[in-house]
């Protein structure tokens, strides 16, 4: 028997915040029966030794079907951390490791824009050059879901106070259905 299309969330969150949102993608996209859904910190995925060579857990992202990435929204963009995940899989890109694998993102932040979209494109440009395939949102906006009108990739509003309470409660939702919509997705076009 096959093993099950597999998708990899991949994230970084400084205060716990965008850990939440991870959490809510995970499951949604564990809801969905037939798929296997891993999460994983981007401290994790270490950087490239003097040989260039990448240490063995890239090979979890490398075994997947499908890897979505999240990042808080730290002065208009990803953070430095989930740069440095971007700058380390440099080999893999070389190579086109990631070639035709699906990707999906999210984000967080404090304020209602926060210039998340730019954390979301560049997340989406990062997947075209890796070659992959994007998923987007997949939902229409309204005052619940997808609140934030985000078309590109999930986002999530949080306050200042501790996480999971101070991320917002429809965004936490939203992030839910994101990743059913990735998992759904995986699950049609992974043969």
């Amino acid at each position: 028997m096959a093993n099950p299309p597999s998708i990899v969330i991949v994230y970084h969150s400084g205060f716990g915040h965008t850990k939440t949102i991870a959490e809510e993608v995970l499951a949604g996209a564990s809801s969905v029966a037939g798929v296997s859904v891993k999460l994983c910190a981007t401290s994790e995925f270490g950087s490239p030794g003097a040989d260039r060579k990448l240490p063995e857990s890239w090979g979890t992202l490398q075994a997947a079907d499908c890897i979505i990435f999240g990042s808080p929204t730290y002065m208009g963009s990803v953070s430095a951390e989930f740069k440095r995940f971007m700058d380390a899989s440099g080999g893999i890109w070389f190579g086109q490791g990631w070639k035709d694998k699906l990707a999906a993102g999210f984000t967080n932040s404090g304020g209602t824009s926060g210039d998340k979209l730019n954390t979301l494109v560049t997340m989406s440009l990062f997947a075209a050059q890796h070659s992959m395939i994007w998923i987007s949102q997949g939902l229409m906006s309204d005052a619940k879901v997808n609140r934030l009108g985000s078309y590109l990739g999930a986002m999530a509003q949080s306050g200042n106070g501790p996480a999971p309470d101070s991320v917002n409660a429809d965004d936490r939702a939203s992030a839910k259905l994101f990743g059913e919509r990735v998992a759904k997705a995986v699950q049609k076009l992974v043969k």
